[in-house]
Parts: C-alpha cells; sequence; structure tokens
C-alpha cells in the first residue's frame, strides 16, 4: 500500500508516456526531422525507413487482427494503416520504395498489439509539426506529403479514440505492463532500425 500522500500511478497512457520517453527520444534524434537544413535526399531517406518499419509493424497488426477482430475493430485498426501513405509520399519526392523492412516480435496479444500501435499513432501527433516545418524549407514547401498526418483536421480526434480504445481495454482486464512492454520495444525496434539514418552534431 502506498504511503499516505504518495501517488500510485495506474493509468495506462501516462505510464507508456513516462515508460517509453528514452526510447521516444532515441528515435527523434535518429530522424532529426526538424533539421532546418532537412533536404529532399534526406526526407527520402527517412521515408524510406518509416515505409519499410510500417509495413513490418502493419503486418504483424493484421495478424493481431486476423485473431482478435473485436479489439481490432473497437480501436479502428483498418483505418489507421500508413505503410501505403509511405509509399506515395516516396514517389511524390520521385523515389521508389525500398524492399528491406525489419523483423519484428510477434504480437502475442491486445496488450502487445495497443503497444505498437501507441508507438504508430503517437507519430501522427508530432506529425503536424513536422508538416509546418516541411513548408518552411525552400526545397519541400511546394511538396505536399500525407504520411506524417494522415488524419489532417481528424488527428486530435483519432488520438483521443486511441487512448480512449487503450484505456477501455485495460478496464476489461488487459495487462498494462503487456502494453507498455511492447511499446517500449516497438520503439527500441524502431529506433535501431533507423540507426543508419543519425548523424553526428559536426554533420548537421
Amino acid at each position: 500500500m502506498a504511503a499516505e500522500g504518495e501517488r500510485t500511478d495506474t493509468d495506462v497512457l501516462r505510464l507508456l508516456r513516462t515508460g517509453t520517453a528514452a526510447e521516444h527520444e532515441a528515435v527523434e534524434r535518429s530522424l532529426d526531422l526538424l533539421d532546418p537544413g532537412l533536404d529532399r535526399l534526406r526526407l527520402v531517406e527517412v521515408l524510406g525507413r518509416l515505409h519499410g518499419f510500417w509495413r513490418a509493424a502493419e503486418a504483424g497488426l493484421d495478424a493481431w487482427a486476423a485473431e482478435h477482430a473485436a479489439d481490432a475493430a473497437a480501436v479502428t485498426w483498418p483505418r489507421r494503416r500508413r505503410a501505403a501513405l509511405f509509399a506515395a509520399d516516396l514517389g511524390v519526392l520521385g523515389a521508389a520504395p525500398p524492399r528491406p523492412v525489419p523483423e519484428l516480435a510477434a504480437l502475442p496479444g491486445t496488450g502487445a498489439a495497443l503497444g505498437r500501435m501507441y508507438v504508430l499513432e503517437g507519430s501522427t501527433m508530432g506529425g503536424r509539426f513536422i508538416d509546418r516545418h516541411l513548408a518552411t524549407l525552400p526545397d519541400l514547401a511546394d511538396t505536399r506529403l500525407r504520411a506524417f498526418s494522415p488524419y489532417g483536421a481528424e488527428t486530435g480526434t483519432m488520438w483521443h479514440g486511441f487512448r480512449q480504445a487503450v484505456r477501455a481495454h485495460v478496464a476489461d482486464g488487459v495487462e498494462p505492463a503487456a502494453v507498455v512492454t511492447a511499446a517500449r520495444g516497438t520503439f527500441q525496434a524502431l529506433a535501431a532500425w533507423c540507426r543508419p539514418l543519425a548523424r553526428t552534431a559536426a554533420s548537421r
């Protein structure tokens, strides 16, 4: 039992945010998408890596959804796929999607699926800032991409719906630890997959 005045944190979204902060930061450092010197070549490299990762992540989520259709419907999984959008954005930039994809762990249940989705869906919130930044860059200002902000004006609504679904699943018995562990593992896998993109401070 917690001592008087001591806070016991049991909210799964708060646990996710604090439990993946270091991994999240590692991914952002590797991608460096808010770099003032970001150019088309660098953006193509980043989109290619993200496309490969999303393909692998979505394949695992599709396999989970086939076995847990009701859970997948509750979190509106089919609408949340984005691999095709990354491929389309590469086409806009005159590049073809690369073939390689990372090997990701199988999803043993809904808790693990929600943890993986937390990483994928959370990126849409930061994607709004990326789109705004791209619009300020002379080399990219006339380029309209979709994958970073796939929901447009509905971004906040979609994120809110996902958060509600996660909390509802936890209330129905999904273990918060399973969600957090999967989210951390997904961030770690994404960081490792994107590490070849990392640049030293001197090269920026």
